[in-house]
């Protein structure tokens, strides 16, 4: 149970010009706010550490919304030639579709939207806080790859933005200072001492949901 009761589930679709693409959308009771996830790095909805930072979420009376960015049979090829999960452009392009969809749900539409990116995903959610910049209001990185996102885009994202990443994980540190500098409102960067690119380490993914929940309780 959530802070503040039940939380209902249902799977959706979401509709783009490729596909429909398989979702799992959670509404606490009373959620006034909603988080869209996008993963990366051949991942998928049923990513275990998107699905656990999904319930922290929950948990604090945020709806959550975990969609697969690939199409099945996409999926099935990126697993061998990897051509897909740094197809920035694709990536973007599959996450705003879900943001357009989310306006269009009656139980979603006057809820303010929030961002989590994780890998390359990050570099996605970043674009589509550019190019929605009056619908997505705030974004956190887990991990995440921004320097791949388009330079012109970084310097127009305006929503409020938490770059989190492990201590141990040096050269993906550098690039979000890199990326954090080419933006207008600068980013708070939260490294986590100890923890790897996957924050495998005990309590370290824990570390991450508390700061997403918190981070997304204050700017939505």
């Amino acid at each position: 149970m959530n802070e503040q009761g039940r939380i209902e589930t249902f799977e959706v679709g979401i509709e783009t010009p490729d596909g429909t693409l398989p979702g799992d959308l959670n509404i606490p009771e009373g959620a006034r706010a909603i988080v869209l996830f996008a993963h990366g790095s051949g991942s998928s909805r049923l990513s275990t550490r998107n699905r656990y930072v999904a319930e922290v979420l929950n948990a604090g009376g945020l709806a959550t919304l975990l969609f697969d960015l690939l199409t099945p049979r996409e999926h099935e090829i990126d697993q061998f030639t990897t051509e897909y999960r740094f197809d920035i452009g694709l990536l973007t392009g599959r996450l705003r579709d879900a943001v357009d969809w989310a306006h269009e749900q009656p139980r979603l539409q006057d809820m303010s939207i929030g961002l989590f990116g994780a890998s390359t995903g990050a570099a996605a959610a970043l674009n589509v806080a550019a190019e929605r910049s009056e619908a997505v209001s705030a974004v956190v990185s887990r991990g995440g790859r921004p320097d791949l996102a388009d330079p012109r885009t970084l310097a127009r994202v305006t929503a409020d933005t938490l770059l989190i990443v492990g201590g141990l994980d040096g050269p993906v540190i550098g690039m979000n200072r890199e990326a954090a500098e080419q933006m207008p409102e600068l980013p708070r960067i939260e490294i986590i001492p100890g923890a790897t690119h996957l924050f495998e380490e005990p309590g370290k993914l824990d570390e991450v949901a508390e700061m997403a929940r918190d981070w997304f309780r204050e700017h939505l």
